[in-house]
């Protein structure tokens, strides 16, 4: 089940949750007020009802309207003679948008929001007397901003976690592409010392040790794009599916099968780019280390709300067993980042050959 089936489910149910508060009102105005006048009370509830359901579209706006629609509802009962039953739908959906809001929008959208929705219970309790309509304005106030805060607080230790693992990466691949680069630079000047010398007593060698440093230099040209394009990061907010695409297309060296999702799974951005990145450090580490590799496996698939991401290839045990030693710093990287959503991360040698990366990851999609 992905993010917006789980939506859907969640506005079923509301759905349904304010339709019943909606007949348990019009049951009471018409036993209060006679049957005709049901309509009337009932009509904000259900306005308000309906733009909750719509609320992820424009979350700022459909909060706005939602509270905009209540004040009328509160000045027409106080001022128009209609009737002044307590509408728990209407209560119920501003918890609703107050919630959604104080989770999801900037700090001063949301604190607006927020204050908004206590004028409004505020001025209820001005119309609707009673200590029963007061409890329940204060809790529906209180329980929708303490519903919005703490998702949001969620929300940002990930990110700072997130950004943490992202600083120490950087760190550990500005260290990596050095030793790369070093090596491959040391190695020409050798070659062209060597080829000064071969120049003074041995001219008709010198083209071999040219073509040993055209080689080299190749060689290192060759390394240092692999290493970079894997590393590139994907663009925020981009579907999932085309930077995987391309992250695998960008891979040689190895014959590489690749099972991915089709379209854009409808991901939340931290787990998007958390996927991204446990393939590429994978990939990356194949690239590195695992060179006598002839096959690599790559799989994202979604499952009941859990993301598991497998990566193997089939480089001899030995070879890749002495480079596993190499890539802690990308496995801790890696499950740091995974363990601060949430998810688990297993890496070892295979069964018969080579090496098995498996990381699992819950969806955490918005409410």
């Amino acid at each position: 089940m992905n993010v917006r089936d789980r939506a859907v489910q969640v506005d079923i149910g509301l759905g349904a949750v304010f339709a019943a508060a909606l007949a348990f009102q019009a049951y009471r105005i018409a036993q209060s007020w006679g049957g005709g006048h049901w309509v009337f009370g009932c009509a904000a509830g259900a306005v308000v009802s309906v733009i909750a359901l719509v609320r992820r579209r424009e979350r700022c706006w459909t909060a706005v309207a939602g509270l905009a629609v209540a004040v009328v509802a509160i000045l027409a009962a106080r001022f128009g003679g209609l009737p002044r039953e307590p509408s728990p739908a209407m209560a119920l959906a501003l918890a609703v948008l107050v919630s959604s809001a104080v989770r999801a929008l900037p700090a001063r959208q949301a604190v607006a929001v927020a204050g908004g929705g206590l004028a409004v219970a505020t001025g209820a309790l001005a119309v609707f007397a009673g200590a029963a309509v007061a409890v329940l304005n204060a809790l529906a106030w209180a329980a929708a901003v303490a519903a919005g805060l703490w998702p949001r607080y969620l929300a940002g230790r990930r990110r700072a976690a997130a950004d943490r693992v992202r600083r120490d990466e950087r760190l550990r691949l500005a260290r990596e592409l050095h030793d790369i680069v070093a090596h491959h630079i040391t190695g020409i000047i050798l070659q062209a010392q060597a080829a000064q010398v071969l120049a003074r007593r041995r001219p008709e060698e010198v083209e071999g040790s040219l073509a040993g440093i055209e080689a080299v230099g190749a060689g290192a040209l060759a390394a240092t794009r692999r290493v970079v394009g894997l590393l590139r990061e994907a663009a925020p907010g981009t579907a999932v599916h085309g930077p995987l695409s391309e992250l695998v297309e960008r891979f040689d060296g190895a014959e590489i099968t690749a099972r991915l999702p089709t379209g854009d799974p409808g991901w939340p951005p931290e787990v998007a780019g958390t996927v991204y990145r446990v393939v590429q450090e994978s990939l990356t580490n194949i690239a590195r280390h695992a060179t006598a590799a002839r096959s690599v496996s790559v799989s994202v698939a979604e499952d009941d709300s859990l993301i598991t991401i497998e990566v193997t290839d089939d480089a001899p045990k030995p070879a890749r067993s002495r480079a596993a030693r190499r890539a802690g710093y990308g496995l801790i990287g890696m499950r740091e980042r995974l363990e601060a959503l949430g998810g688990t991360l297993h890496a070892g040698p295979g069964d018969v050959s080579g090496w098995s990366v498996v990381a699992t990851l819950p969806l955490r999609g918005p409410r």
